[in-house]
């Protein structure tokens, strides 16, 4: 059964859990050495340079530990809709616990499949691999057609927005996932466009 999720799982390409764990110690390493700073700034240079300073390392602090944190949550959350999946095609009984999990949580794992999404698009393209192993976690999700196009889109434009430009082949598939999300499609592309414009003007 391990085995047969693990190679479920990597479609996705997940890095390995070490680093995971070495950003979670590593950000809350820098985020305590920021705030002993910012209590203790000390005489080696100006304290109110000091305590700057040290606040800009907490913040960086914790938003390193917060990525690994929540990079380990989504593979949590991928591996139990895995095993859900798999519980309802080998055996007729279900899984409660994981089933609950679900019920108690489903934000969360709407936001899971956003990123799943997210993930696959990473790349420019979606494969149909990909789009299998996405409708899958969709189903055990319960979570509608309608829905997960949308989410589709969304993981489409801001995948094709990041660089600040939009190609042909990207307002080609941004046409194509609008198209079956029942979306208009210029509005679509339009959209991404304006997020491509955005993302370039950060960059200058």
């Amino acid at each position: 059964m391990d085995s047969i999720i693990e190679e479920r799982l990597s479609v996705f390409d997940d890095e390995p859990d070490l680093n995971d764990w070495v950003e979670v110690m590593c950000g809350a390493a820098m985020a305590v050495l920021g705030i002993f700073h910012l209590i203790e700034p000390g005489d080696l240079v100006d304290q109110s340079i000091m305590r700057w300073f040290a606040a800009a390392v907490v913040a960086a602090g914790a938003v390193w530990a917060g990525h690994g944190l929540k990079d380990m949550a989504v593979k949590e959350v991928r591996r139990s809709i895995a095993i859900l999946d798999m519980s309802d095609s080998s055996d007729s009984s279900p899984n409660h616990g994981l089933i609950r999990d679900v019920l108690l949580n489903p934000e969360a794992y709407k936001s899971f499949l956003l990123e799943a999404y997210d993930s696959a698009w990473s790349d420019g393209v979606i494969t149909e691999e990909e789009l299998e192993e996405l409708k899958s976690f969709q189903v055990a999700l319960g979570i509608s057609d309608k829905e997960a196009a949308e989410m589709n889109v969304k993981a489409a434009v801001k995948s094709a927005a990041k660089d600040g430009e939009i190609s042909k082949e990207e307002k080609s598939n941004i046409e194509k996932a609008a198209k079956k999300a029942d979306m208009d499609a210029e509005e679509a592309v339009e959209n991404a466009e304006k997020k491509a414009k955005k993302s370039k003007s950060k960059k200058k």
